[in-house]
């Protein structure tokens, strides 16, 4: 059984992940995009992400799935990744964090 503090340390380094992790069409990662719904991780270190596009016809999305999965797969400990695309409840602006609504200009 993973302990909590080793979860924590490993959340922390996926988070730190997906920041690098770049919408094609917009000049703000993933995380702060806020399309990532949840990210669980279980006493083996494997990893489900929950997350979603800007708009369920992104041209990207596959390309912006794989990046994903393989920045996550490339941490240390983790165990197997595994991304569920989601489209409910449908991604809005409102989901970003302050400083991507900064960045785009939405203040």
């Amino acid at each position: 059984m993973a302990s909590k503090k080793s979860g924590e340390e490993l959340e922390n380094k996926i988070t730190a992940a997906l920041k690098e992790v770049y919408d094609p069409e917009l000049p703000v990662n993933i995380y702060d995009l806020g399309l990532i719904y949840e990210i669980n991780i279980d006493d083996g270190n494997n990893v489900e992400l929950v997350m979603t596009l800007t708009a369920p016809n992104c041209p990207m999305a596959d390309a912006l799935v794989k990046e994903t999965g393989e920045r996550l797969r490339e941490i240390p400990g983790t165990g197997e990744v595994n991304i569920k695309l989601v489209f409910d409840p449908p991604w809005d602006k409102s989901m970003m964090s302050e400083e991507a609504k900064l960045e785009l200009g939405l203040f």
